[in-house]
């Protein structure tokens, strides 16, 4: 509550303030904000394409190491599979 208090004190000081302001003070804090505005919205999108970026080579790297696993287990099972030939054509010859 006292946090409450305090911004709206706050930000009733800074509308007297603001009241206050030549024309020409006022135009420049409103281009400064203006400014600042921008320069938030640029980070901002910045930020996102960086995480859009890093989330893309994330999944990417997670489909190449799904893809290696995928090649290496049907190796496998190739070898496997050549090898109970093997034994079976032995058996075979055997008898």
């Amino acid at each position: 509550m006292k946090t409450t208090t305090f911004l709206a004190v706050a930000f009733g000081v800074g509308a007297l303030a603001a009241c206050n302001k030549s024309p020409t003070e006022q135009a420049a804090q409103n281009v400064e904000s203006n400014y600042e505005n921008v320069a938030e919205n640029v980070e901002a999108v910045t930020s996102n394409a960086g995480e859009a970026i890093e989330s893309n080579a994330a999944n990417a790297s997670s489909e190449v190491k799904a893809a290696g696993e995928n090649t290496a287990a049907a190796i496998k099972n190739e070898g496997k599979e050549k090898a109970n030939a093997i034994r079976n054509s032995a058996e075979t010859n055997k008898q």
